[in-house]
């Protein structure tokens, strides 16, 4: 099948036998490589630096030097070079030096043609598939430049004093739990900016997305040949990061076999491909996140306790957003901003009432159900302030009967609701919404005088069991003042306590 994906790809042949030199090139220019050939390491070094060739195709015993002293050298000058390395004598130590010196494949002479061909062509995906992750970390650095963690509520500040140890520190691994949304995936990104990796790649890997045999072959990699369709030497996301940073998302879902892999990489630094027999060392930080609580996983025997304590090196915990105080509205604004910009509206404010309707509510899906609620605003909605009709009518009104069980609620609250009688409430609401004589934000308000009343007239009580703040409840008051135009009685109704 001819290679349809290398476009230019250049390959460069360095052999001292002219058969080889011929043969090699007729046969990869006939699959559309451009192909350059050398008899020695000098003529090599000099055709490697005029022309940076992708691959090169370098025999171990040459007549001035050995491939082996010159595969360093043409490292040195390209470090994404894929070398594939050739010899006559096929002994392993030259096997495990060539691998240990950065060298993609290994192939003893006579070899096939075919196999030549394979090599190549692994070597040719290897190469673009680095080219994308010095594209990638490029374009991460601008992300989180762009990211940075936002927050000033005492939580953050100590998440961000963890973050700034870590990444001045040799530790190597490192434990990001927090509710799904918070922003796990963040701080493994701020830890590897901002230390002496961030040169390195940051690859992830979500856990739970892969079977059990394919995930170990996504991280370790394999050797040609290791099972049915392993045409090519492979290298794994764990050697592809080599020097970086290597975060796995939902680690709590990896298979046990693969627990113990991981296990003995931690431990030794080193790991085998699927089907290899020679150790690969490498240097990389480890960043494990879950949103699963490890410690039930380990006395389910669903997780390795000896791993748990590995990966426990350092632990940050992320808050939900709840507990954020006036985070929420820093992170409002910034997505407000930013969204803005992108989709060329002109939103600047937040107004006062849908601040307190933010502040108030609990943010189920933490900071990503923020930023996605902001951004579908931004899409949809016309500036320049965001309105509390803008909203998600859950955020609008929180429907306490349908969406709070009692047991949930503090015991003041759960003493509130049940001397309040909602299903009272509901079904005299019941009878006015089938009249269409009532619209949602009549409903939500009818429901806050409701609650009032059943608490006394207490707003602290009463904004506890709807769930907002007491600014938020104070504002939507004022809000029905106004707008239903109530005199003095109606304040008087309803006392500041």
């Amino acid at each position: 099948m001819r290679n349809t994906e290398i476009g230019t790809t250049r390959v460069l042949v360095v052999d001292d036998e002219p058969l080889v030199r011929r043969s090699a090139r007729r046969l990869l220019a006939g699959e559309g490589y451009e192909v350059l050939t050398a008899a020695t390491a000098a003529e090599g070094v000099a055709v490697f630096e005029s022309s940076r060739p992708q691959v090169v195709v370098l025999d171990i015993k040459l007549p001035d030097e050995s491939g082996l002293d010159l595969l360093p050298r043409l490292r040195k000058v390209d470090p994404s070079v894929q070398v594939i390395m050739i010899t006559a004598y096929g002994e392993a130590r030259d096997v495990v030096r060539a691998m240990k010196l950065g060298a993609t494949d290994f192939l003893k002479k006579p070899y096939d043609l075919g196999e030549l061909l394979h090599a190549v062509r692994s070597a040719a995906r290897s190469f673009a598939r680095e080219k994308q992750l010095k594209v990638y970390r490029k374009r991460e650095r601008a992300r989180y430049a762009r990211e940075q963690m936002i927050g000033e509520s005492p939580a953050m500040l100590r998440v961000k004093e963890l973050v700034q140890k870590v990444a001045r520190s040799d530790a190597t691994n490192v434990l990001v739990t927090g509710e799904s949304g918070t922003g796990k995936e963040l701080v493994a990104r701020a830890i590897h900016f901002e230390s002496g990796r961030r040169k390195a790649p940051l690859i992830d890997i979500n856990c739970s997305g892969f079977q059990e045999n394919l995930l170990e072959n996504e991280l370790f990699g394999h050797e040609r040949g290791a099972f049915t369709g392993a045409n090519y030497l492979k290298r794994g996301l764990v050697e592809l990061c080599d020097g970086g940073t290597l975060l796995l998302d939902e680690v709590a879902d990896m298979p046990p076999q693969v627990q113990a892999k991981l296990l003995r990489f931690i431990d030794n630094k080193t790991f085998r491909r699927v089907g290899g027999n020679v150790d690969v060392s490498v240097d990389i930080r480890v960043i494990a996140a879950t949103n699963a609580d490890l410690e039930e996983r380990i006395s389910e025997k669903r997780f390795r306790r000896d791993l748990y304590f590995r990966l426990k090196v350092v632990s940050i915990n992320l808050p939900p957003l709840r507990e954020r105080g006036e985070d929420i509205l820093l992170l409002a604004t910034r997505f407000l901003d930013r969204f803005s910009h992108q989709f060329k509206k002109d939103f600047r404010l937040i107004s006062n009432e849908a601040a307190s309707l933010l502040c108030g509510y609990t943010w189920p899906g933490n900071v990503r159900e923020l930023q996605n609620l902001l951004e579908r605003v931004v899409l949809l909605e016309d500036g320049p302030e965001l309105m509390v009709a803008h909203l998600a009518p859950n955020i609008q009104w929180r429907d306490i009967a349908h969406e709070t069980s009692v047991a949930q609620l503090p015991t003041d609250v759960c003493e509130i609701s049940e001397e309040m009688g909602l299903q009272r409430f509901c079904g005299d609401i019941g009878r006015s919404i089938g009249t269409g004589s009532m619209t949602l934000r009549e409903l939500g308000d009818a429901y806050i005088r409701f609650v009032l009343e059943e608490c006394g007239g207490n707003r602290s009580r009463a904004a506890r069991v709807l769930s907002i703040s007491r600014q938020g409840l104070i504002d939507r008051i004022r809000r029905m003042q106004r707008e239903e135009d109530q005199d003095a009685s109606y304040v008087a109704a309803y006392p500041r306590s």
